[in-house]
């Protein structure tokens, strides 16, 4: 019997040892509906306990069912009709009707619509979990962020309506915002939305690209106000599949084949509005990708930990020039850094996750409960809301880009690892490969994160929040040295993000990838000492990543300062002519 949260001893660490899961559990508990459900927890330590059964659940099924299935859904795929609907694979229809079947389809949502009231972090492990099974089924998994869109914005009548569907696994949904001339950049979109003399909305246009467009729930991102052409004329719509909705095109993928990502097209479908008109982006549908965004972290943290472990199995008990290869150098370096990127992706993407559920819970006490607070309360929840809400702002963005990436590489490394037989369909090393090559894409390139991230930098955010790091004491010489190192790092850092500033907007632009990473590595450097006091063996591990990463940042400084401007002064001699056509 495989259990992918038991076997797991960095999660375990971080949920009951290194978190303050008592204080997240408080924070939500207290404003959340139960209505009468009768299996709220008495109180915080069953709650805790509560989420340490519901995450070794997930790690059953997905270690006894779903990663069991991945290679054959990998292989078969799902099934596009004659009559332009979409058939799930049988496997994947399993792993949904297993997940059902043990209440976790309503993850986060309150028990007064059936769910089971997790927070944010705790959802951010079990999507990891999920993940490392099926990396393809995180999607039909952590689109569960839909139904938190509708609860944290719709009426109380499409609450009532969809929420208890979700929580009993009864519908999947969809997030519909991308669009064949509307990618990255949603001010595009152009799916119309209009109403009848009864005030009634319909949609009428074309969707690309939407993972699970099949779903029986749609959330859609379309444009209501005609006559305004960017973000400020969308509003944001649900609507049911029925006849209407057709299923243009199923996508052939590289990898993810388990997810069905589909073209779709409106007919003068029915839809419901969400919220208000024209916040649609601007505030429903940012809320939302935040949401994905994190998934997606979590989702590239699950992947590589699947990759790794292979890689490291293999490196164990493949025998060359007299010994296991994992004993060269060489393949131990290799090992060894996937297993610290990501613990140290992990670290950032947890962190981010319990920022998450801090806004998100001050937001719902102040909504709910403003009128039982004294005028200070408000006003003291009021500057933490703006602070989490700034603060998030970066950390989500800096989770999806550092996570992605890393699975990338680490999926690149256990094929190395593996050698011949990693190219090779005989393992899963390849599948892995091409698992965890969307999540540097979707929910937003890691060129448009760095962007969003890079803000943070630039207006004293990033700054504040490490400095709540750098005045610790570990009263231990090796963990208060490399904190001196990251401290004069930073430093560092700050200097060259004024040399970046001094040169203009477009060289900010051009260098604020090696900007962040450095930003990253020193951040994930603080967790990893905070994360040391309480765990002898992370030590060990800050001390290796914190001394490599150091080096790299002497490089990227370097690099930055010299204010070389190539690839945009001189890029059509750099990249030559475009080659026509034969």
């Amino acid at each position: 019997m495989a259990n992918f949260y038991t076997d797991n001893q960095d999660i375990q660490f971080l949920l009951r040892e290194y978190f303050d899961i008592k204080d997240i559990a408080a924070i939500q508990e207290r404003e959340t509906p139960n209505g009468d459900a009768d299996y709220a927890p008495r109180d915080l330590d069953d709650a805790i306990d509560s989420y340490n059964r519901v995450l070794t659940i997930v790690g059953e099924l997905a270690g006894d069912v779903l990663a069991v299935n991945a290679e054959t859904v990998d292989l078969e795929g799902n099934t596009l009709n004659e009559n332009q609907t979409v058939t799930l694979h049988p496997l994947v229809q399993k792993n949904l009707d297993l997940m059902s079947q043990a209440d976790l389809q309503g993850f986060t949502l309150p028990r007064k619509y059936g769910g089971i009231n997790c927070p944010t972090l705790v959802y951010t492990m079990a999507t990891e979990i999920v993940a490392r099974g099926d990396c393809s089924f995180m999607n039909m998994f952590g689109l569960q962020g839909i139904a938190e869109t509708i609860y944290a914005f719709a009426s109380e009548e499409l609450k009532d309506e969809y929420l208890p569907k979700f929580a009993r696994g009864e519908v999947t949904g969809a997030m519909v915002l991308t669009e064949p001339d509307a990618g990255s950049d949603l001010q595009a979109v152009r799916l119309r939305a209009d109403q009848d003399e009864n005030g009634n909305w319909v949609l009428n246009g074309v969707k690309r690209f939407i993972t699970n467009g099949c779903g029986e729930v749609l959330l859609v991102l379309a444009r209501s106000e005609h006559e305004i052409k960017d973000g400020r004329g969308l509003s944001l719509f649900v609507a049911d599949r029925d006849e209407t909705v057709k299923v243009r095109h199923l996508e052939n993928k590289l990898g993810i084949h388990g997810s069905p990502t589909c073209e779709i097209v409106f007919t003068n479908t029915p839809c419901r509005i969400i919220g208000e008109r024209q916040r649609g982006l601007i505030t429903y549908v940012m809320s939302l990708m935040n949401g994905a965004r994190l998934g997606i972290a979590a989702q590239s943290l699950g992947v590589a930990e699947a990759a790794q472990r292979l890689a490291r199995n293999y490196a164990n008990s493949r025998e060359q020039f007299g010994g296991p290869i994992e004993l060269l150098p060489a393949v131990a370096e290799l090992v060894a850094d996937m297993r610290v990127r990501i613990e140290a992706g992990r670290a950032l993407c947890y962190e981010t996750a319990r920022v998450c559920d801090y806004e998100n819970n001050t937001n719902r006490l102040l909504e709910r409960n403003a009128d039982a607070l004294s005028a200070e309360e408000k006003k003291s929840f009021k500057q933490d809301s703006r602070y989490y809400k700034k603060l998030n702002a970066m950390l989500t963005p800096m989770s999806k880009y550092f996570c992605s990436e890393m699975s990338i590489s680490v999926a690149t490394d256990a094929i190395q690892v593996l050698g011949g037989s990693g190219y090779m369909k005989d393992y899963a090393a390849e599948r892995y490969y091409r698992d965890a090559r969307i999540t540097t894409i979707y929910e937003g390139t890691s060129q448009l994160q760095v962007v969003a991230a890079i803000r943070g930098l630039t207006s004293g955010v990033y700054q504040n929040y490490v400095a709540t790091f750098e005045s610790k004491e570990f009263g231990d010489e090796k963990l208060d040295s490399l904190k001196e190192k990251l401290v004069a790092a930073r430093a560092k850092l700050d200097d060259a993000i004024a040399f970046t500033r001094g040169q203009g907007a477009s060289y900010v632009e051009l260098r604020a990838r090696k900007l962040l990473d450095a930003a990253i590595a020193i951040l994930i450097g603080h967790y990893l000492l905070a994360q040391a006091t309480k765990n002898e063996r992370k030590k060990l591990v800050a001390d290796y990543y914190i001394t490599k990463e150091l080096a790299n940042m002497e490089g990227i400084f370097a690099w930055v300062e010299t204010g070389a401007t190539h690839v945009v002064d001189q890029y059509l001699e750099l990249v030559g002519p475009v080659e026509q056509d034969a």
